[in-house]
């Protein structure tokens, strides 16, 4: 399967309808030359939106929704993003920070329906990005139910903040890439070190 915002900074997808998730908050602009957001034009959109799904029905093997996108719906797909990025991880640089949902988390519609298997499925609602965001949704419920959710994380550094799957066996992953954002964020403690010791002399 294919991830457009999450190839591009050469991670691997999590697992499942999860990744669809990852892919949606990758698509914000990070990395070194920075990376374009992939939400910045309606065409953008549309051209993420259309491989994400098509990867999503690949990897969940459910049809893929018909979503159609208008300039107003990107914006609040961008909206969303921020909110459920926000949501999942709380702010940076305080991770016991637990700020409420925001609105655009608060108001997605969902149906179950029963399957020609017989397996009951949580199915988007709505149209446009309240039917991305509540897809998105149900893939972060599910997630909870299996306790992958909390393996979902974004980089420490805030110059990058990626989403990446911490497949590590504690769970104890803080970098996207430890040679890039963990090989930096060392670098600058231990100037900063030696520049208070230096201080100290």
């Amino acid at each position: 399967m294919s991830w457009t915002a999450t190839d591009r900074y050469g991670l691997e997808p999590a697992p499942g309808g999860l990744a669809f998730v990852q892919d949606l908050l990758n698509t914000r602009p990070a990395g070194k030359p920075r990376k374009p957001d992939l939400l910045q034009t309606v065409e953008d959109a549309r051209i993420w939106l259309d491989e994400a799904l098509k990867s999503w029905s690949g990897v969940t093997r459910r049809p893929a929704p018909g979503i159609e996108l208008t300039a107003e719906d990107v914006q609040h797909l961008l909206d969303f993003r921020q909110d459920l990025r926000q949501s999942l991880h709380g702010r940076l640089g305080d991770s016991a920070a637990e700020p409420g949902p925001a609105a655009s988390l608060m108001t997605l519609p969902t149906a179950l329906r029963l399957d020609e298997q017989g397996a009951i499925h949580a199915v988007p609602r709505g149209t446009g990005w309240r039917q991305v965001a509540s897809l998105a949704l149900i893939e972060v419920y599910q997630a909870q139910l299996t306790d992958t959710l909390r393996r979902l994380k974004s980089c420490r550094n805030t110059r990058c903040m990626t989403a990446f799957y911490d497949r590590s066996r504690n769970n104890s992953g803080v970098w996207h890439d430890v040679h890039v954002c963990g090989n930096a964020a060392n670098l600058r403690n231990s100037r900063a070190r030696k520049r208070a010791d230096a201080d100290h002399v």
